[in-house]
């Protein structure tokens, strides 16, 4: 995590400020309200999302109190996703604490959710930008467009590579892209500046969550879910995907009735898992991802080398190469 941390380094001050506009917009006479977000902050996850917005704005000028305020609002937008995820999956665990929903009951859970997104859009009108406070309007439903997609990919049986990638850019890479937005508008940007960097931040959005689900077809405790989960969940991703394409009809056929099935055992998930990884679905996911860094590398160049040029490409190989 090394190219991260000097990311985080660089950024420092500018986050630690973000992360007081957060507490302060979060803090309310109401003691169970403050003792279950304070304990939810507790437990910071990587912050990439505002640390995205950070260096876009300062690649095209600087960090002001609209960006702060920018970044505060998409980084509580994203935690609501979360905390509301958590109850939808049922998750107990989360960065390795327990989840609101397994403290405290999904029906607070949902409470502490709905109380981020209204700080967050809070903080959007705090920028007195109407473009950030449009874009995460926007966002906020192309997080739960992409979350309604995934459910249909589940339901339906969407077994193919595109209907992924169009889910995962709903999901994932539209908030991806919504922080360099931010952060290039509130540092003054014309969008024919910053039309490339948004580009390159929804490929690094498609390959975030790629690299997220390459992580269920390996044991690893330290990520904070078993193997298989996904697939316990209907969840089918890039290296199954590709697997159920490549592999011999007589393979994937037995595989792919599997899937349609559905409610899998323990045994037969491991053998989707060992399908997907004998056919080539990890491999041809990391290539995948290298292709998208490809792209990305060559939408930089458009730009004038700088730190900050160099630390979005550092972002990028981070991203492949974490280990969580």
């Amino acid at each position: 995590m090394h190219q991260f941390d000097e990311i985080l380094n660089r950024l420092k001050p500018e986050l630690d400020d973000m992360n007081s506009l957060i507490r302060e917009s979060l803090a309310t006479p109401n003691q169970l309200m403050n003792q279950v977000v304070t304990q939810y902050l507790a437990v910071n996850g990587k912050q990439i999302r505002p640390v995205l917005v950070m260096l876009s704005a300062k690649f095209f000028g600087g960090v002001g109190m609209e960006t702060l305020h920018a970044a505060a609002a998409l980084e509580m937008l994203h935690n609501a996703s979360l905390i509301h995820d958590d109850v939808v999956d049922e998750t107990a665990l989360r960065r390795g604490a327990p989840t609101v929903n397994a403290v405290w009951g999904n029906h607070m859970a949902v409470l502490v959710g709905d109380f981020f997104v209204s700080n967050a859009l809070a903080a959007g009108i705090r920028t007195g930008n109407l473009k950030v406070i449009s874009a995460l309007s926007d966002l906020g439903k192309e997080l739960s467009l992409g979350e309604v997609d995934q459910i249909c990919n589940v339901r339906e049986h969407h077994l193919d590579e595109q209907s992924y990638i169009d889910m995962i850019r709903k999901k994932t890479a539209s908030l991806f892209m919504n922080c360099v937005k931010m952060g290039a508008e509130t540092s003054g940007a014309s969008p024919e500046q910053y039309g490339p960097l948004v580009r390159y931040a929804e490929l690094l959005g498609l390959c975030f969550q790629i690299r997220d689900d390459i992580f269920d077809y390996f044991d690893d405790e330290s990520i904070g879910k078993p193997t298989g989960n996904d697939l316990r969940e209907g969840k089918v991703t890039l290296p199954l995907l590709h697997a159920l394409a490549a592999a011999p009809e007589e393979s994937a056929a037995p595989m792919r009735a599997l899937i349609m099935r559905g409610d899998l055992s323990t045994d037969e998930i491991r053998s989707l898992v060992d399908f997907a990884v004998a056919n080539g679905g990890i491999d041809y996911a990391y290539a995948y991802m290298r292709r998208l860094q490809s792209e990305a590398d060559s939408l930089l160049d458009r730009y004038p080398d700088s730190e900050w040029r160099r630390s979005f490409a550092d972002l990028f190989a981070f991203i492949i190469d974490r280990a969580k």
